[in-house]
């Protein structure tokens, strides 16, 4: 099925599935309930889809789990293409295990080792003699970018990876040895539990001692976006727009003074 251009009656956003396999759809949906007469088209494939939608001017709206990075700029400034950043909202990335896993906390160090195939089997953690699997996102989302920095020290994950194109959370119930990265949202899948990381629970953002993983969330406006798609942006940050962003398991962005 050919894509909807985007038009003053068809939203069209690209992008990250942090936020697009669940919040922007709701948000979609909230807009709609509230009034608005346009239909929306959305795909989630990574981060970097919105960069390259944006460019190639498919989209105006492009959700991303990361910032632009340098290249992307280039990118969209040669395709004269002017974009602004906003700051939807703030995820956190939880440690998924198998339901089955008698482990019931990591550290961070555990955690780095782990993913980088420095610790291979559960045993090495005092756990059940299981080798280690791990459950990545594909190379194009920006959780894939941000879980290497925020908790492998930018080192590259393990060859233990499993090679399936199934969500992680699947990989992971699947496998009794399985390890994930998941946003918050998808903390509650069938067949796995979340560890707290040094002793901190995820699920409250700004708390002390902070949860060690967690980021922005991004939408890139095209400069040339139409009313409705501004109206849109605008709904995202009324009282019912927050609500659903809460429900659906994402933290308000941080408020800059």
């Amino acid at each position: 099925m050919r894509a909807q251009q985007p038009s003053d009656k068809v939203i069209v956003i690209r992008g990250s599935d942090t936020l697009g396999a669940k919040l922007i759809p709701q948000w979609a949906e909230g807009f709609r309930k509230a009034g608005a007469k346009v239909s929306f088209d959305i795909a989630a494939e990574g981060s970097t889809t919105a960069f390259t939608n944006l460019a190639d001017k498919t989209c105006r709206i492009g959700m991303s789990s990361r910032r632009v990075t340098p290249e992307e700029t280039e990118m969209l400034k040669k395709a004269g293409v002017q974009v602004q950043e906003i700051e939807v909202a703030r995820d956190q990335i939880v440690i998924a295990l198998n339901a089955e896993n008698p482990i019931s906390a990591l550290s961070k160090e555990q955690v780095e080792k782990l993913f980088t195939g420095d610790i291979l089997n559960w045993s090495e953690l005092g756990g059940d003699d299981v080798p280690v699997r791990i459950a990545t996102r594909n190379s194009s989302s920006g959780a894939y970018k941000d879980f290497k920095v925020l908790a492998m020290n930018g080192r590259d994950y393990g060859a233990n990876r499993i090679l399936d194109t199934d969500p992680p959370s699947l990989q992971v119930a699947g496998q009794r040895g399985g390890i994930a990265y998941l946003g918050f949202a998808y903390a509650k899948a069938k067949g796995i539990k979340v560890v707290p990381i040094d002793g901190v629970q995820p699920g409250r953002a700004g708390g002390a001692p902070p949860y060690p993983y967690e980021r922005a969330a991004y939408l890139y406006v095209s400069l040339e976006a139409t009313p409705i798609e501004r109206e849109f942006l605008e709904f995202i940050k009324t009282p019912l727009g927050n609500k659903i962003s809460e429900v659906v398991g994402f933290f308000p962005p941080v408020t800059k003074k």
